[in-house]
């Protein structure tokens, strides 16, 4: 590494980032349990500042540090925003919930932190070694907040059934790495991209890589048939937990396929489409089939994610600059609705209760008609239901793929969408026209109820007005293509 040319503006946010999570760990050290709202407006606080200096530093165009391993492009701008506000956000949410539990502790903070840290990671590199650091960062972080009730038989299974199946896909994972950099001698993304376009790279090895790779980044999603994991993490981990796992490193993980598949491997797109379309359908059918038969409303929503992953990948299958910001477009809409979904289930559980049974959503409109509409808005817009977001989300998506004249696939979208119908309206049907069967008040933090409220519009709002994000979604994929 040549230090002369070491700028570290672009790894700023970064940089921040773990220098306050390490402040906050050893601070966290010397606050009781009855004063850990400390440790938690410092988390926000650190969040915030993250933000802001991201905001401060953005450009419209890509540069580079440590050598070319980090990138710092308008992609990486939108989606850690976007990061920082979502982690946020299911912090507020589940201050109370973790508390109720005795889990509102510094390590869940600080193992949180630790999850963005290696998400911004993922999402900033350019490098194979960066992917690989940065994954593996976000990988361990969850693990142990999967695991942090010790008490908890189900959160145990459910942490070693996530680290097993999470070893064994980084195997194949960094497998597939190893066989492009046998293939074509460097571990630089876009150096990779270039020997691949010039045509001397080893053909055989570089097909054999991209299945490992396809395979390895397939199980980080939760798209079938490296689907396994997912149903029994949502199940057995704590709703709070759950909530973490399922909302901003989803956007990671999509960026974290862009910079490989997209950046890297671009050349060889007939290859990695292909495989690409097997995986989305059979993660729109098995998922929304699947969910059809779940009891359990946090398995149904693990099924529902597994279904939404096949949707996404409509658009980054499509191989064209529209169809990538369509992709990021819909995970960004993806992860609003998970944020509202799951924190009505949170506002509903208290201590020694949890909202995990489709039962336990009955008569909710009777109970309190302001979390019954939240709820409605976020499974319509999940089913696709117009005017909000995630009707818009899929017709982007599915317009992508009708572009490049996969009309079949766009016909077997919409129709898994019909069948992913049913088990969204059942728990409509369920918060509106069944009897009321807990009649305990529901109580929730004043914060935690303004930032579920303004979120649940969100829904609406994004789906009333979706260009701003569209286009802002667009320009960074375009710029970020452009660098190529």
């Amino acid at each position: 590494m040549n230090w002369a040319d070491l700028h570290l503006m672009p790894a700023l946010p970064e940089i921040f980032l773990l220098s306050a999570l390490s402040v906050i760990l050893v601070l966290d050290l010397f606050v009781s349990d009855a004063r850990r709202g400390i440790t938690y407006l410092l988390t926000l606080l650190t969040l915030a500042v993250c933000a802001g200096i991201q905001i401060a530093t953005s450009v419209p165009y890509v540069t580079t540090t440590f050598s070319g391993m980090f990138v710092d492009d308008p992609l990486a701008d939108i989606v850690k925003v976007g990061m920082y506000g979502f982690t946020a956000i299911v912090l507020v949410f589940t201050r109370q919930y973790m508390a109720d539990r005795g889990l509102f502790k510094g390590e869940y903070f600080t193992l949180s932190l630790f999850a963005l840290l290696g998400m911004n990671v993922m999402v900033s590199a350019s490098h194979f070694l960066t992917l690989y650091i940065g994954l593996e960062l976000l990988s361990l972080a969850l693990y142990a907040l999967i695991a942090l009730n010790r008490d908890s038989t189900s959160s145990t299974e459910a942490a070693m059934k996530f680290f097993v199946l999470g070893a064994l896909s980084s195997g194949l994972l960094l497998y597939g790495m190893s066989m492009v950099y046998g293939a074509t001698g460097s571990l630089d993304i876009v150096q990779i991209g270039k020997v691949i376009q010039g045509g001397s790279g080893n053909t055989v090895l570089l097909v054999f890589g991209l299945v490992f790779i396809v395979a390895g980044l397939s199980f980080k999603l939760g798209a079938v048939p490296f689907h396994m994991w997912v149903p029994d993490v949502y199940q057995g981990s704590p709703t709070a937990i759950t909530l973490m796992v399922g909302a901003a490193p989803k956007l990671a993980a999509l960026v974290f396929m862009i910079r490989i598949l997209v950046q890297g491997m671009g050349p060889m797109v007939g290859d990695w489409q292909g495989m690409l379309v097997i995986v989305a359908v059979l993660s729109m059918a098995i998922g929304n089939i699947t969910a059809i038969a779940q009891t359990n409303i946090k398995r149904m929503l693990a099924y529902s994610t597994i279904s939404h992953m096949g949707y996404m990948l409509l658009g980054l299958l499509a191989g064209t600059a529209q169809g990538y910001s369509a992709a990021l477009f819909y995970a960004f809409s993806y992860v609003l609705m998970t944020v509202v979904g799951f924190g009505i289930l949170l506002a509903l559980s208290r201590a020694g209760f949890e909202c995990e049974r489709l039962e336990d959503l009955k008569g909710l409109n009777g109970r309190n008609s302001w979390y019954a509409l939240l709820m409605l808005l976020t499974m319509f817009s999940m089913t696709g239901i117009p005017p909000l977001v995630g009707f818009y989300a899929k017709l982007v998506v599915i317009q992508a793929v009708v572009d490049i004249g996969m009309f079949w696939l766009a016909v077997f979208a919409v129709l898994m969408s019909l069948i992913g119908a049913f088990y969204y309206l059942r728990v409509v049907k369920h918060m509106y026209f069944d009897e009321v069967q807990d009649t305990a008040p529901i109580v929730v933090r004043g914060d935690a109820k303004l930032v579920l409220s303004l979120s649940g519009l969100a829904l609406l709002v994004l789906g009333v007005l979706p260009q701003g994000l569209l286009e802002l979604c667009l320009e960074a994929m375009r710029t970020s293509l452009a660098a190529l």
